[in-house]
């Protein structure tokens, strides 16, 4: 039975916290099956939760207000992954042959796992500014796509930031700078770009790992930190170890000021864990946070106020609740793009790489989506999966995050020479074959 032949009532539902959930088919009826990869389970659930519900919310949103994309409904479900790889690859086994059209694994080790098995199974995988950077090369993963910016961008956007607090890349010379990473494969993702630009500008880098099982206990390494005395520190944390982070930076009395997180240390949660020593903490951010966008205020009127969301009132409009939306907005976008391609309505897998490989979201069509102000331009290729868009340095005020810097270009030509061989050695390691898809050129 296609899953997009189902009955009216189940073009709502929302399956969470099961791996292998089961529609019973009724009334035939059109609609595009949109798997959900959550964790609102474990040690990472804090970061996790508000993300899940803003996929679904935005989603669910389309809906209500608009009966789908296109016409066709979407059918929504959630499969809990508790951010474990193996439980996340069960996920992706259970529900691939429902008629997914696309996945976001929510974890660099399920991306890593499913990069071999999408080109297999045509389905294309959105690992949203996560996953293996290397991804951004589209002529060697034509079905992997991490818009709009891979982590070695965000890392070097990140020095380029302490470059201009400091005075000047020239000013890097002899300083020394930080990483506290989760010790995993998301955490070292940004070590390899970090490396190379010390040795270009002359700055020390030094490394601080937390292992898992250590996120809420770092006590022996900012002892470590204390020591070495770094001039400034980047977190690539997520989960219980951001809130741990801030709160010990607070307690070591390190300027919080220059303790930047990756865009996956921004959660509300995570700042107000320092109480208000925590004040003019930072991350990168690629969307804004509140709910003063005409797009959230669709949410909450049709989804939100109508009991159909998950998400506390409250919560509505937070950073992270607000990057689930984002995500589910490039989903959509795909979706539509894909139908404009090949002229379906219902369309596969195979249509929604095409439309993610032609993404062009420009100015006029995020107003018209009420995103004014809420993002940045994003335009991907055939060549670029990525598109080392525009980031900027979030600040915590105190109460709220706040844009404290303007839009900052990666250092795209440090940075893409570097993804290009990072795809050549993987493609090598791996016997990965050529490519053969033909390249999207625009819808």
């Amino acid at each position: 039975m296609d899953i997009r032949k189902l009955a009216l009532g189940t073009a709502l539902a929302v399956f969470t916290g099961v791996s292998t959930a089961s529609v019973v088919p009724a009334q035939a009826q059109d609609q595009i099956y949109v798997p959900l990869l959550t964790y609102r389970t474990g040690s990472f659930a804090g970061s996790g939760i508000p993300i899940a519900d803003g996929m679904s919310d935005y989603l669910r949103m389309l809906n209500e207000r608009d009966g789908g994309i296109g016409g066709v409904k979407l059918l929504i479900e959630e499969c809990e992954t508790g951010y474990d790889t193996k439980k996340g690859v069960e996920c992706y086994e259970s529900t691939k042959g429902k008629g997914a059209v696309i996945y976001n694994p929510y974890s660099t080790g399920i991306t890593l796992q499913l990069i071999p098995k999408a080109s297999a199974d045509k389905i294309p995988v959105l690992s949203m500014a996560y996953g293996l950077s290397a991804a951004a090369v589209g002529n060697t993963f034509p079905w992997i796509f991490n818009p709009p910016v891979t982590y070695w961008d965000g890392a070097s956007v990140f020095i380029r930031h302490v470059a201009d607090k400091e005075g000047g890349l020239d000013k890097l010379r002899g300083k020394k700078i930080g990483l506290i990473h989760l010790d995993a494969p998301f955490g070292k993702e940004p070590i390899a770009i970090l490396d190379n630009l010390s040795k270009q500008y002359g700055f020390e880098l030094k490394l601080y790992p937390i292992a898992a099982a250590d996120m809420q206990n770092q006590g022996s390494v900012w002892l470590n930190i204390r020591r070495d005395r770094p001039d400034w520190i980047y977190n690539q944390g997520w989960g219980a170890m951001n809130p741990t982070a801030v709160k010990e930076a607070a307690k070591n009395n390190f300027p919080m000021e220059k303790l930047v997180g990756v865009w996956w240390a921004g959660g509300d949660d995570d700042a107000r864990a320092g109480g208000d020593q925590a004040k003019g903490y930072k991350a990168l951010n690629f969307h804004a946070s509140g709910a003063n966008f005409p797009v959230i205020q669709d949410i909450q009127k049709h989804v939100v106020d109508k009991g159909l969301s998950k998400a506390p009132k409250d919560k509505v409009g937070e950073n992270l609740y607000n990057r689930g939306v984002y995500n589910s907005m490039l989903i959509a976008e795909a979706i539509r793009n894909a139908q404009k391609i090949t002229g379906k309505k219902v369309v596969n897998g195979e249509d929604v790489r095409r439309g993610l490989e032609a993404l062009d979201i420009t100015d006029a069509r995020l107003k018209e989506m009420g995103m004014t102000g809420f993002a940045a331009p994003v335009k991907l290729s055939c060549e670029d999966h990525s598109g080392h868009n525009k980031v900027f340095v979030g600040q915590w005020d105190g109460q709220k995050w706040v844009q404290g810097s303007d839009w900052i270009e990666p250092m795209k030509d440090r940075v893409r020479p570097l993804l290009e061989q990072a795809a050549k050695d993987y493609s090598t390691a791996n016997s990965w074959p050529a490519r053969t898809e033909a390249c999207q050129k625009g819808s």
